[in-house]
């Protein structure tokens, strides 16, 4: 079982979780063929919608990869984005990332959330999901 980090704004996050999904990186599928079955996923939104710069900056959902092959979807004429099927939790309580800035084992891995998806070891996701788990 491997853990994640997906980036993404909150407004594209929520659509994720509503429909039982994940889409990376602007709708590559290299990331999401990283994550199998049982791995787990955590979203961070840096900011409020994709075209705003209205901060989030919080950990904001949580969810289970399912058993199934990464596959693309047409959303608009010419944008074919590439989703994995995604068991989300309900009544995550956000985590600011400023909670986490101290830990640290995170460090090591906050310069990564420029790159939209990374791995990290389970004890940061323990440290993370600890909090948001709360609710």
């Amino acid at each position: 079982m491997n853990y994640w980090i997906g980036v993404a704004s909150k407004d594209h996050v929520e659509l994720g979780v509503t429909g039982g999904f994940s889409q990376l990186c602007h709708g590559k599928s290299a990331p999401l063929n990283k994550m199998k079955k049982g791995d787990w996923l955590i979203y961070y939104a840096p900011k409020q919608r994709l075209k705003s710069k209205e901060p989030c900056q919080k950990f904001i959902a949580l969810g289970q990869v399912l058993p199934g092959d990464t596959y693309s979807v047409e959303m608009a004429p010419g944008f074919v984005p590439f989703r994995k099927n995604i068991d989300f939790l309900k009544n995550i309580k956000p985590v600011p990332l400023q909670a986490v800035s101290d830990f640290p084992l995170w460090q090591e891995y906050r310069s990564r959330l420029r790159f939209g998806h990374f791995q990290i070891p389970k004890e940061l996701f323990d440290f993370i999901t600890s909090g948001m788990k709360e609710a």
